[in-house]
C-alpha cells in the first residue's frame, strides 16, 4: 500500500508543480524578453556587433593567414625531403615505355 500511495502523492504533486512551472516559466520569458528589448541592452548587442565586424574579424583573419602560411612552408620544407622512385615515378615511365600509349580497348592488346 505504501508504493500506491508514494506514487499517487508523486502524480498529484507533478500535476500541481507543472501548471505552478508552467506560469513560472511564463513570467520569466515574458521578464526577459522585455529585458532584451529594452533599449540599453540592445545599445550593448549594437556595440558588440559592431566590435566584431571591426576588431575580431581582422584578428581572425590575421591568425588564420599566420597559421596558413606557416602550414605551407613546412609543407614546402617536407616536400623538399622528398626523392624520388625510379620504379614508381610516373614521368619515368613514361619515359620508358617504348611503344607509346596504348590505343587498344582493356584486354585486347598484345600480351607482355
Amino acid at each position: 500500500m505504501s508504493k500506491i500511495s508514494f506514487l499517487l502523492g508523486a502524480g498529484v504533486g507533478y500535476v500541481l508543480g507543472a501548471r505552478a512551472g508552467r506560469q513560472r516559466y511564463e513570467q520569466i520569458r515574458a521578464g526577459a524578453s522585455k529585458a532584451w528589448q529594452s533599449q540599453p541592452v540592445q545599445q550593448q548587442v549594437a556595440s558588440a556587433k559592431h566590435a566584431a565586424k571591426t576588431k575580431a574579424a581582422p584578428a581572425a583573419l590575421d591568425a588564420v593567414s599566420g597559421v596558413a602560411a606557416t602550414a605551407g612552408a613546412k609543407m614546402r620544407e617536407g616536400a623538399g625531403k622528398i626523392t624520388g622512385d625510379p620504379e614508381r615515378d610516373v614521368t619515368s615511365a613514361v619515359a620508358a615505355d617504348t611503344q607509346g600509349p596504348s590505343t587498344y580497348p582493356l584486354d585486347e592488346g598484345p600480351s607482355s
